[in-house]
C-alpha cells in the first residue's frame, strides 16, 4: 500500500493553512499603527460629497 502525499485531505489542509495565514497577515496589516491615518481619512469619505444645506428663504408678503 503506497501513501499518496497529495491526497484531497492534504490539499484541503494546505489550502486552509494558506487562508488562515492570509487572514492573519491582512489583520496585522489593517491594525498596524502606520495605517491609522489612512484609515481615518477613508472613514470620512462618505461625508465628503454631502451637499451644503440650502439657505432658508424669507417669506415675502
Amino acid at each position: 500500500m503506497s501513501i499518496d502525499l497529495l491526497d484531497i485531505g492534504t490539499l484541503r489542509g494546505i489550502g486552509t493553512a494558506l487562508v488562515l495565514l492570509s487572514f492573519v497577515c491582512v489583520t496585522l496589516w489593517a491594525y498596524s499603527g502606520k495605517r491609522r491615518s489612512a484609515f481615518d481619512q477613508a472613514a470620512l469619505l462618505p461625508f465628503a460629497d454631502e451637499p451644503k444645506p440650502a439657505v432658508a428663504r424669507s417669506k415675502t408678503p
